[in-house]
């Protein structure tokens, strides 16, 4: 092969290079791109119906532990909310300046990673008191509002029983007003409870996770995607 002939191929061999490395970085730059954007939609999406974010994952900002009486302190992992055996409970409690009240909806996601009992106590405002919903109390799968009436989740009319996987994420959601509370799991409608003329309380055992607060009983759990949002007047009076 001839000198020309030889930087002819060099050259088209590294022009060919050059082409490809600048197809390779618009791709990926354009895949990055789209990731970012996506992610961007996604909190517009959520700032835009007025969801407020109270644990993001990335840090415990605004939570504190629980006074139990047990050593067990929450922790980041993997960018969800860890809370280890208790001694019987361990949990946390919020203490940011976002507080719900009034008519509003929560949501979060919960997961049973160890244990027997309720991984998610979530105890939460009505009107002027508060109340708890238990997911997965009194041997594992409980469901229910406590206190109606003095009576917590095993004796009230909220009771109910829905089986839970260890290590699985359950979306849960609240919808609070001065007439109803209303909870789902994973979107299955769990409860839907008029407390017009109904006495709402707190066990004593958890008094301390108000105002608003997680907690679990001998079992290590975490929450993640902590979030709530004052509701509109035409979807709190329905």
């Amino acid at each position: 092969m001839t000198d020309l002939a030889s930087r002819i191929s060099v050259a088209f061999l590294l022009r060919s290079a050059c082409v490809l490395w600048i197809s390779l970085a618009a791709a990926f730059g354009g895949l990055r791109a789209t990731r970012a954007d996506e992610s961007t939609a996604e909190a517009a999406s959520a700032k835009d119906s007025g969801w407020l974010t109270l644990f993001d994952g990335s840090s415990l900002m605004g939570w504190q532990d629980t006074n139990f009486g047990s050593p067990v302190q929450a922790a980041l992992v993997g960018g969800a909310m860890e809370l280890d055996f208790g001694a019987p409970l361990a949990g946390v409690n919020y203490v940011g300046n976002q507080l719900p009240h009034g008519n509003y909806e929560l949501r979060l996601e919960a997961q049973r990673i160890e244990g027997t009992d309720f991984f998610c106590g979530l105890t939460f405002p009505v009107r002027d008191s508060y109340c708890s919903l238990i997911l997965g109390g009194w041997g594992g799968s409980l469901v229910g509002l406590s206190c109606i009436d003095g009576k917590d989740a095993s004796d009230n009319e909220t009771r109910t029983e829905l089986g839970f996987d260890r290590k699985q994420w359950y979306r849960v959601r609240i919808l609070v007003t001065d007439k109803l509370i209303r909870a789902w799991v994973n979107d299955k409608r769990i409860v839907d409870q008029d407390i017009e003329k109904r006495e709402i309380s707190l066990r004593s055992e958890v008094l301390r996770s108000k105002p608003l607060g997680l907690c679990a009983f001998e079992t290590r759990a975490a929450f993640r995607n902590i979030q709530w949002r004052p509701l509109p007047t035409d979807e709190a009076s329905k």
